[in-house]
């Protein structure tokens, strides 16, 4: 049988992002011009960095238990091969480039539904019934790859849910993988609690970050991973290490710069992650008003730069311009709104459904210079360009709505 392929998502890094931090493209350029390639892994010095984010968020780590490697693709790719061998399960929906990887090594992915509170993670009930049918097809389940910062759907995992998911794939003897990319872009962070699974069960639980979530610009791919300090977690370190040097999967010494300085976390590091945060909620939440007064359905964004829609509620309207689907509806509001949008299908929800997902560095502006604006704004809602952009936003779904049907 031919195995079905389902086109990526638009690239988020196809945009330039915001300004790069000068602080940061002073240690960029620092060593621009060294010539010795970094390790395979990454250097003690850039390891240690890494620890030091981590100890600071809760979860000590030693720098023999990290790796890094340019971007998460890479460094999940790796991992996967080096697990042992089994089914991937994942949340429905989920960041479009877990079910591609998990192919590409041959595989089987199965998406379990989240629940209602968040996304990110499957709804504990229904990842005990896909472990139970996948035994019964005479699958092997092996890792539960979750976020509890979640892309696409912009949400954060309550703590007691996260604790019974950990709980019941631990029980099913699952390896969890935590994609915390996100992590660190919080809209409100003294008003909403992050955990990871890896303070509640940090023997089985790997941690996985690509710093372009909030650190470094898309164009310098790094991302770290924090194995347990156990002899499972230490052997496939181990294993994903071989494959990166198989590859030559090393950072060059630029963007190892960077990330070093990135995960120390000084003033203007933390100072830039803050504007970004306050300015990208401000917009989501713009966002989620303007779609919820349509009657589309979405749960409040409180992380990152994404929220995800669901118009099925307006099936009937929708049927009559000739949407009846993700795709067909992709397609209409990227001729409307722009490739900011990607339909449900790219993370795995059934095409039938109409879902898709926004992004909301558009709306902080188009040139880096109206971006850079928006974060220094104590309001980013009263800069012109972005209500502007809100309000292009806006009418682009009452038009969707109240149009007649299309020609």
């Amino acid at each position: 049988m031919q195995r079905q392929w389902t086109a990526p998502a638009p690239a988020d890094r196809d945009d330039g992002g915001l300004p790069v931090l000068p602080e940061l493209l002073d240690s960029f350029v620092a060593t621009a011009g060294h010539t010795a390639p970094e390790p395979v892994g990454g250097s003690a010095g850039l390891r240690s960095a890494a620890c030091g984010y981590w100890s600071r968020r809760g979860l000590w780590t030693d720098p023999e238990h990290v790796v890094v490697a340019p971007g998460a693709e890479p460094l999940l790719l790796a991992l996967l091969a080096s697990a042992p061998g089994g089914d991937v399960l994942l949340p429905r929906p989920c960041a479009a480039w877990y079910a591609p990887l998990a192919r590409l090594v041959n595989r089987r992915a199965h998406h379990a539904p989240v629940p209602a509170e968040c996304g990110g993670l499957p709804d504990p009930f229904a990842l005990l019934e896909i472990v139970r049918r996948i035994r019964a097809e005479g699958g092997v389940p092996r890792v539960l790859l979750l976020s509890v910062a979640d892309d696409p759907t912009g949400t954060v995992a309550p703590p007691e849910l996260l604790h019974e998911v950990c709980e019941a794939a631990v029980a099913e003897g699952l390896l969890i993988v935590s994609d915390e990319t996100w992590r660190d872009t919080v809209h409100h962070p003294h008003g909403t609690v992050l955990l990871s699974p890896a303070e509640m069960s940090p023997e089985n639980v790997i941690v996985l970050s690509d710093l372009v979530g909030a650190f470094t610009p898309a164009g310098w791919p790094a991302a770290i991973a924090r194995f347990p300090a156990t002899e499972r977690g230490v052997e496939l370190r181990g294993r994903v290490l071989s494959l990166l040097t198989a590859v030559r999967s090393g950072l060059p010494a630029s963007v190892a710069a960077a990330a070093a300085y990135a995960l120390g976390e000084p003033e203007p590091v933390r100072g830039r992650m803050a504007a970004a945060a306050r300015a990208h909620g401000a917009v989501a939440a713009a966002a989620y008003r303007a779609l919820t007064a349509v009657g589309a359905l979405a749960r409040p964004p409180q992380a990152g730069r994404h929220l995800y829609a669901d118009l099925d509620e307006l099936r009937g309207v929708l049927a009559a311009r000739g949407i009846t689907d993700s795709v067909e509806l992709e397609r209409e509001l990227v001729r409307r709104i722009g490739r900011s949008v990607a339909g449900g299908q790219r993370f795995g929800d059934p095409p039938h459904t109409l879902r898709l997902r926004l992004a909301t560095l558009p709306l902080l502006g188009a040139a880096e210079e109206s971006r850079l604006r928006a974060l220094q704004a104590p309001d980013p809602l009263e800069l012109p360009h972005v209500a502007a952009a809100l309000a292009a936003f806006e009418t682009a779904f009452r038009d969707l709505i109240e149009d007649g049907p299309v020609a």
